[in-house]
């Protein structure tokens, strides 16, 4: 198709039929930046659903990252709500601090998520393309991911309460701006998608392919879905192996035997999908740390710490503690979903020392040092409380 033509309905549907399958009369959410990406993805996904007896959300989120962050989401939803379309707006209201643009990244996915599930939508559409799919494998490359971390970004990926479908990773970025102008909506511009403070803007930059379709860009989405085939494989083989070596704890631990992990390259690999999942990280660990960490037998990677059969969160790595309100994430690995009036979630600190020994449940002292811990406002200390289950940011180990 030439660039600039719009995305029809038949090739969307195409899009989403290896995606599948989907219960008739689908519910879709989508979320929304209204960038020219996310509201062309909202269109087509509008009409599919249509088609189907089904119908459309749209997540309309508000980081508040810029002071006129909320004005531009009103103006979003205002737009979509004007031409009879279900809107919802998302505030996550982020804390400032280091590393804003990835938390606000990781909230906005935990935001999308929650509000799809509970609005009854199973599957949440994101509006990501060919040229953030060449972006992802070039900015993971540079950080020294492993082959799991090339495969870039999946089409499909299952989240515990949604499954998060992107079918337009192959779509250049023109197509999507053609589509969204097709229908006459005036898509919203982030100026930070032009900052170049940021690494990905110095990328997209070197790239130099605003439209998403030279040569360069299609060879590295073309490389990423090469080593998602590859990723594919190999997940198969690691699940083989993580059933010989590893006992997953609900307390968000590891019982691991290492002569049953071995030393090969689906050892590597195995013991990469359990650091992730252990230390609440979005990505894998770099491959040369996951190799000397396997080399040696223990120690320390990417927040996660490896002690004889035990593998589990880093106590000193843990992060602060966060109110505890309802849906509220801490330390990347444990979801809330109640409110606790007056009460913090965190690791337990120094407060560990004076708690029962019931409260301990026989865990080993260094997996207890990382584990989820209400704080009252009267004192007293809740570990492991209900409400509180593990779900870590880069999901299941395998």
């Amino acid at each position: 198709m030439p660039a600039g033509e719009p995305v029809g309905e038949e090739e969307f549907a195409a899009l989403m039929a290896p995606l599948g399958p989907f219960a008739p009369s689908p519910r879709l959410a989508v979320g929304v930046s209204g960038g020219p990406d996310s509201l062309a993805t909202f269109l087509l996904a509008h009409r599919w659903a249509m088609a189907r007896g089904g119908s459309a959300l749209a997540l309309v989120a508000n980081h508040g990252l810029r002071p006129d962050s909320a004005a531009e989401a009103e103006a979003v939803a205002g737009r979509l709500q004007a031409r009879g379309h279900e809107v919802s707006i998302l505030s996550l209201g982020l804390p400032s601090g280091p590393a804003l643009h990835e938390r606000a990244r990781r909230a906005r996915l935990a935001a999308l998520e929650a509000a799809a599930a509970e609005a009854g939508a199973p599957w949440l559409l994101l509006g990501h393309h060919r040229r953030d799919q060449a972006e992802t494998l070039l900015f993971r490359l540079l950080r020294g991911s492993g082959e799991t971390g090339l495969a870039a970004m999946a089409p499909a990926r299952a989240l515990p309460n949604v499954m998060v479908l992107r079918p337009l990773l192959d779509m250049p970025v023109a197509r999507l701006e053609a589509t969204v102008a097709a229908a006459g909506l005036q898509p919203v511009r982030d100026p930070s998608n032009d900052d170049p403070r940021f690494a990905r803007v110095r990328l997209r930059a070197a790239l130099a392919d605003p439209s998403g379709d030279t040569p360069g860009t299609q060879a590295l989405a073309l490389a990423a879905d090469a080593f998602a085939r590859r990723r594919a494989r190999g997940e198969a083989a690691v699940a083989e192996r993580l059933a010989l070596a590893a006992v997953f704890r609900p307390e968000g631990w590891v019982r691991l035997d290492a002569v049953s992990l071995g030393q090969d390259a689906v050892a590597r690999l195995a013991l990469s999908h359990l650091v992730r999942a252990v230390s609440g990280q979005p990505h894998p660990p770099p491959r040369e740390g996951v190799e000397r960490l396997l080399a040696q037998g223990g120690g320390t990677l990417g927040g996660a710490l490896w002690r004889g059969r035990v593998l589990c969160r880093e106590p000193a790595a843990c992060a602060p503690p966060v109110e505890a309100r309802r849906g509220v994430s801490w330390d990347g690995r444990w979801h809330l979903d109640r409110d606790v009036p007056g009460a913090t979630l965190g690791a337990p600190g120094a407060d560990l020392a004076r708690l029962e020994p019931a409260a301990r449940r026989d865990l080993p002292a260094v997996v207890l040092r990382g584990c989820p811990a209400l704080r009252h406002g009267d004192g007293r200390v809740e570990l492991l409380p209900g409400g509180v289950s593990f779900q870590p940011a880069g999901g299941p180990p395998a």
